[in-house]
């Protein structure tokens, strides 16, 4: 671990990615936003805290604790939209999901500087865990793990389904492991709907060269309360959703295995 980003190396064929769980602000930008809770509200809130477990199954995980309002690990460096046509955030949002602005005038963020400090970082330590597993598996399964609210109407219509799974439109993994991650969700699912998967999952997945890579966007209610907001863990929500959840990773890493 060194600061904002840990690193917890496990040895099956699974990566658990997690870039948008944290809340932490360095103190130099603090004075740049119109608030530190407003910087904060559109967090995976406790993603981290959720698939916790990962671990015993083998599984490694890489986690920033940065605030996703600094820098989005997750969005194209080049600036290019993930979602063109559709309303979206960049690599160093300048607005709330709702379309707040963030910052006080003339504060606006240096994007480069930002890139440098943590957005690369972060892609070196995953490259370097996704290279380190596929040295040893004939293939590996890269889970890249978020949550948002269950109602973001600026984002999508209605209410979310509980479990939201991206897959680049078929391009970043295997239709089998796309098809064997949905049948181990509940009802309350849908595979490459408004969320296809970020910029970790295009960038990384290369099903061919044995890299499957899959998003899953949960929302929050399924373990946490939402209203009033930020959201309150809930142990008790919280309890069959990792069971759900522990399902998904082990037939992730079933997956892997199997292609041997």
């Amino acid at each position: 671990m060194t600061g904002w980003l840990s690193v917890h190396r496990g040895t099956g064929p699974l990566i658990v990615s997690i870039p948008h769980s944290g809340t932490d602000i360095p103190a130099e930008f603090m004075d740049d936003f119109r608030s530190p809770a407003l910087a904060r509200n559109d967090a995976d809130w406790f993603v981290d805290r959720l698939y916790d477990f990962a671990r015993a199954l083998g599984a490694t995980i890489v986690h920033s604790g940065v605030s996703r309002s600094v820098i989005d690990l997750n969005r194209d460096p080049s600036g290019a939209s993930l979602y063109p046509g559709q309303a979206t955030t960049g690599l160093c949002p300048e607005t709330t999901f709702d379309g707040e602005p963030l910052y006080r005038p003339g504060r606006a963020p240096d994007v480069a500087a930002r890139r440098t400090g943590w957005f690369d970082p972060y892609h070196a330590a995953l490259a370097a865990e996704i290279a380190r597993l596929r040295a040893g598996h004939p293939a590996i399964v890269l889970y890249d793990a978020h949550s948002i609210r269950s109602h973001v109407p600026r984002l999508f219509d209605g209410e979310l389904p509980q479990f939201n799974i991206g897959t680049n439109s078929g391009q970043s993994c295997a239709l089998a492991l796309a098809a064997s991650v949905r049948n181990a969700c509940t009802d309350s699912v849908v595979v490459d709907g408004r969320f296809k998967g970020g910029w970790i999952t295009r960038h990384y997945g290369a099903p061919q060269q044995g890299i499957h890579a899959i998003q899953m966007e949960l929302a929050i209610r399924g373990y946490a309360d939402e209203s009033p907001w930020p959201p309150r863990w809930s142990a008790e929500r919280a309890a069959p959703l990792q069971a759900r959840l522990h399902a998904i990773l082990s037939t992730c890493i079933d997956f892997a295995k199997a292609q041997a």
